[in-house]
């Protein structure tokens, strides 16, 4: 007997609306974090952030490590876990990949988050919902995505929590017109909303289905317009469509050549053609690169790769200098066979234009300190940026002319016992031997507590000349940096000086000895 026909078109609910797919792939964090860092997802894994744990593998979790357990904890309770810190742009950057393999099922995929995309299901094309996700499915394993699941119901909402009540490859089918239902006996917990689920339990709804069954107004009042669209998701009612993303454009443009070449000068002049197409192609879409990938590939399989940033962006001539350089500071042992120029990162181009009034950098100025970089090396001509620091040696950064500043210790940051603006002009490469005396002609110290055994009277930054005398003076500021670690323990104190002759002076003294580190003019 044959089974009676399905009322609703393929692929609508009863509603009338599109039925949506969502595809999830667990613990995303961590299988970005595993191809990154080249590691198996077999052994105990798990991703932090801001010292606590992230995700974690399931190996991980079978040795009691959980999401929100501090990094000590959790190393306590496996001590072979590997810890990794989270890094949100490889999540999303690794799952373009996935998208793409989506794509080629249904070409309107929306990504909800690093792990979780939704679409339209294709289920006229496949022949039914669950072949639709059989063959999303195979597309993923495929690329080597092993768990992978998908769920399909009326709402995104409802198909996601169907997608992770899913088995590993598989998918869980929610009726037309049953969301409402399905997720009734669910905790409220679904939500992903602490402190509305928080507030539910504690007033006694442990269940989505408890939750949808308060009035709307009544909801609307107590929990504001938040609680209220919780409240229809609860209740099934998710009208959100899937909008599929806008494909990235392809912007890597790449150059072969047959026969392989030895020399740098063919090398370069064969790639300019291409360094011409990278920003022409860039130019079409609106965009500019500031960080670009030079990455030159020889017959014998060795690959050279690095990436140059630009203060302002990347033409074809400036292309064309970074692979030069690349060359000759890292030679290819074997003749070349392809070069490949890979934007890193792209700008409106808007945001780079010349102002009406000529506002944009001077040309000539990058063009004039480019070539200078092509006579000396890229390494060698610096431009100074400010970091955080104590000292004003330590506040000082230098960055090869092009490259964006990348300082490890934020100026923004409270640095204590750094000393007041303005900062001194002038800076000396070593400091030099300074004193500072008393009224007694003894030299001033500071005690471990920060005191001053005595008021500066004259002070001399240089021993040939004669002492001056102190009009005015300021501090300490003293540092005790690195107290625990007995060999590398600092306890200095800073001054500000001014002498009769008009002359200011940043001095400090470490173990009874005076220096004069900056001036100020």
């Amino acid at each position: 007997m044959a089974a009676p026909a399905d009322p609703t078109p393929a692929g609508r609910s009863e509603a009338g609306g599109r039925r949506v797919m969502v595809v999830w792939c667990p613990d995303w964090p961590v299988v970005a974090a595993a191809l990154q860092h080249e590691l198996s997802l077999d052994a105990p894994l798990a991703v932090v952030e801001r010292g606590e744990v992230f995700a974690c593998s399931a190996a991980a979790r079978a040795e009691g490590v959980k999401r929100g357990m501090r990094r000590r904890d959790a190393s306590a309770r496996c001590p072979e876990l590997v810890v990794v810190d989270r890094v949100p742009e490889v999540e999303t950057r690794s799952f373009d990949a996935v998208l793409a393999a989506v794509e080629e099922v249904s070409a309107g995929v929306a990504p909800v988050k690093p792990g979780l995309c939704a679409l339209t299901v294709p289920s006229r094309f496949y022949g039914g919902e669950a072949a639709a996700a059989a063959a999303v499915a195979e597309h993923l394993v495929a690329l080597g995505v092993w768990d992978c699941r998908t769920g399909v119901a009326d709402g995104i909402f409802a198909a996601e929590q169907a997608a992770r009540r899913a088995a590993t490859q598989d998918c869980t089918v929610v009726p037309a017109g049953g969301s409402a239902a399905f997720l009734a006996p669910l905790p409220v917990g679904a939500l992903e909303d602490a402190e509305l689920v928080s507030l539910l339990r504690r007033l006694g709804l442990r269940t989505l289905g408890d939750f949808a069954a308060l009035p709307a107004r009544d909801v609307l009042t107590r929990f504001g317009s938040s609680g209220a669209w919780l409240h229809r998701l609860a209740r099934g009612v998710d009208d959100r469509t899937a909008v599929s993303r806008q494909v990235p454009p392809e912007l890597e443009q790449r150059v072969a050549f047959e026969p392989p070449l030895e020399t740098i000068e063919p090398i370069v002049f064969s790639s300019r053609r291409t360094a011409e197409r990278t920003v022409t192609e860039l130019a079409r879409h609106g965009l500019v690169c500031t960080e670009v990938r030079v990455v030159v590939t020889t017959e014998g399989g060795w690959s050279g790769s690095r990436v140059w940033l630009h203060a302002r962006w990347f033409s074809t001539a400036d292309l064309v200098d970074r692979l030069y350089w690349q060359l000759q500071g890292d030679p290819a042992p074997d003749p070349v066979c392809e070069v490949r120029f890979v934007p890193e990162a792209v700008e409106s181009m808007a945001d780079h234009g010349e102002g009406l009034w000529g506002s944009a950098a001077d040309e000539r100025v990058e063009r004039g300190v480019a070539r200078l970089q092509g006579m000396l090396g890229p390494e060698e001509v610096l431009a100074p940026a400010v970091q955080g620091g104590r000292g004003p040696r330590e506040r000082q950064s230098l960055t090869p002319w092009g490259e964006r500043a990348v300082s490890s210790r934020p100026a923004g940051l409270p640095w204590p016992g750094s000393i007041p603006p303005p900062a001194p002009a002038r800076v000396f490469r070593e400091p030099q031997s300074a004193l500072v005396t008393g009224v007694d002609g003894r030299p001033v110290a500071v005690t471990e507590r920060g005191l001053v055994t005595g008021e500066p009277t004259l002070f001399t930054v240089d021993r040939m000349a004669p002492p001056t005398q102190v009009q005015a003076w300021a501090g300490p500021w003293p540092i005790d940096e690195l107290w625990w670690d007995p060999a590398q323990a600092r306890r200095v104190a800073r001054f500000q000086v001014v002498g009769v002759d008009g002359s200011a002076w940043l001095l400090v003294v470490e173990d009874g000895r005076w220096w004069c580190e900056a001036r100020y003019d």
